[in-house]
């Protein structure tokens, strides 16, 4: 019989959620560097390259994987005969251990939980509450897993609530382009089936933490429906020709993980779950003999890569015209360099709230470009700490009004835009250019000062002003609207049907 001591526990929970913020884990790195090689798309092997370039620098260096370092997730298996040396409650422990990790000074993680969801929305600063899981099991040891999940992929879990005649395969695939790229692929697919609501949502967020194996069961070959399905999902999710970052390319999914459980017979409940390139999660065990400690992986388990930017085009922020914006083609990937003002969600909300009461702004936004991201804060020697875009389709309300208002040239972020943001960019002959979700560090080197420029009560939210050299970006909806997000998957599906017609596309 284990007594779990309450430091242990805590401890043990800080120094894992460190651990997964910059390690990725083994089988995500060797997975992605498969895909990588035989990618054929240039657009998404230059997205995957930035993806492993970043991964390795953040393994060296002890630094996030991605901005936005997640809302952490604690699942419990708590054995049955386990005593506890604790005055804390199991959520109040779970909390401290974030705690500790989220404001450690050597490797400090951005904030990013809110209290009061539909009111306030007001910054916890460490990062708390955990959201934490408790099954309690036979035997005396206490199972953690615990996750990191990012606002991004969170964003675009899914359930339905099927009849039990209708097909899981055609809801996936009908629901797989729907979730656009704001996902970060290429990534996973959890999904749960059956039980009630809640169970199946619980069993995709679960089959998140389960190793990537989709090569080992392609070569041995499925042995029951479960695993059959996981095949069929995965080689058609991939035929859709998303590809990295949903720029169009042979990799979409690295693997489709299900988990089931038994539900009424009126229903087949459904939940799908996406983990992107920065996923992050580990497993360990707590029995009774002090705090544990993951080891580290070896670095020769990371591809050796360099990001070739030889060829991409210098663009001086400071002097860029519109007619110049207007010569760049979709897909073209472009070296920034002077500077560049950053503002997402709130600072959006609160400077189109200014405009409509006719108040100035505090920042001129003319000839300007807008980077839509929440950065990490700085340690030791750093201008900034990872600073990767944040899903841009949530500025899109946002968009006319900003560019016909303030004389904005052009923006900066994560994923594909929406209708009504692309007509509002071609209307007024601006450009958006799409940076890499899941290769934040890579991005951070590229930013020589920072400083805040306005509404620094927002903390990550706040508007800066960065000055960058060569932050390599592409550009994804030109100034006659035209976007790659379109023009890209629709190319590379047609590609991929001729080409892969009755062939697996293989792990």
């Amino acid at each position: 019989m284990a007594t779990i001591r309450q430091e242990d526990f805590i401890q043990s929970i800080a120094d894992a959620l460190q651990y997964i913020s910059y390690y990725h884990p083994v089988d995500y790195i060797t997975s992605l560097a498969r895909a990588y090689e035989r990618e054929e798309s240039p657009a998404a092997r230059d997205a995957i390259a930035q993806i492993l370039v970043n991964s390795r620098m953040c393994a060296e260096g002890h630094r996030p994987i991605c901005q936005d370092t997640g809302i952490v997730t604690v699942f419990l298996k708590i054995g049955m005969d386990v005593r506890w040396d604790a005055t804390m409650t199991v959520q109040e422990m779970a909390d401290e251990g974030v705690r500790r990790a989220y404001l450690n000074p050597d490797n400090m993680l951005r904030a990013s939980i809110l209290a009061d969801p539909a009111g306030a929305r007001k910054n916890t600063k460490d990062n708390t509450p955990a959201v934490v899981s408790v099954e309690m099991v036979r035997g005396g040891k206490v199972e953690v897993t615990v996750a990191a999940k990012g606002g991004g992929s969170e964003a675009k879990s899914k359930f339905v609530m099927l009849n039990p005649s209708d097909s899981i395969v055609d809801w996936v695939l009908k629901t797989v382009p729907s979730m656009g790229a704001g996902w970060c692929p290429p990534g996973m697919l959890g999904i749960g089936i059956g039980g009630t609501a809640e169970k199946a949502m619980l069993l995709a967020k679960e089959s998140l933490m389960d190793p990537i194996d989709m090569r080992d069961l392609l070569a041995r070959g499925p042995k029951n429906c479960i695993e059959e399905l996981r095949v069929e999902i995965y080689d058609k999710v991939n035929k859709l020709g998303i590809g990295a970052q949903g720029l169009g390319g042979l990799t979409t999914v690295l693997d489709v993980k299900i988990r089931d459980y038994p539900t009424h017979a009126a229903n087949l409940p459904v939940a799908m779950i996406p983990n992107c390139a920065a996923t992050r999660h580990a497993h360990f065990v707590l029995d009774g003999s002090g705090p544990v400690a993951l080891e580290p992986p070896s670095l020769e388990d990371w591809p050796t890569l360099t990001y070739d930017v030889s060829s991409a085009r210098r663009v001086n922020l400071d002097t860029v015209t519109r007619d110049e914006a207007a010569t760049w083609k979709p897909g073209e990937v472009l070296l920034l360099r002077g500077n560049l003002l950053t503002g997402r969600d709130a600072a959006h909300k609160r400077m189109t709230d200014m405009l409509n009461r006719g108040e100035k702004l505090p920042v001129d936004f003319t000839n300007r470009f807008i980077y839509y991201v929440g950065p990490v804060d700085p340690v030791r020697d750093e201008v900034m700490g990872p600073a990767g875009p944040t899903t841009a389709t949530r500025m899109d309300k946002f968009t006319r009004q900003m560019l016909e208002q303030t004389g904005l040239l052009g923006m900066v972020g994560k994923a594909e835009r929406g209708p009504a943001a692309i007509e509002a960019i071609r209307d007024n002959h601006a450009v958006y250019l799409m940076a890499v979700g899941g290769a934040a560090y890579l991005v951070s080197k590229a930013i020589r000062a920072a400083r805040v420029v306005a509404f620094e009560d927002l903390g990550m939210e706040a508007i800066y002003e960065f000055t960058v050299e060569d932050m390599p970006v592409t550009v994804a909806v030109d100034a006659q609207g035209t976007s790659v997000h379109e023009t890209g998957p629709a190319e590379w599906k047609a590609r991929i049907q001729t080409e892969f017609a009755g062939v697996p596309i293989l792990a």
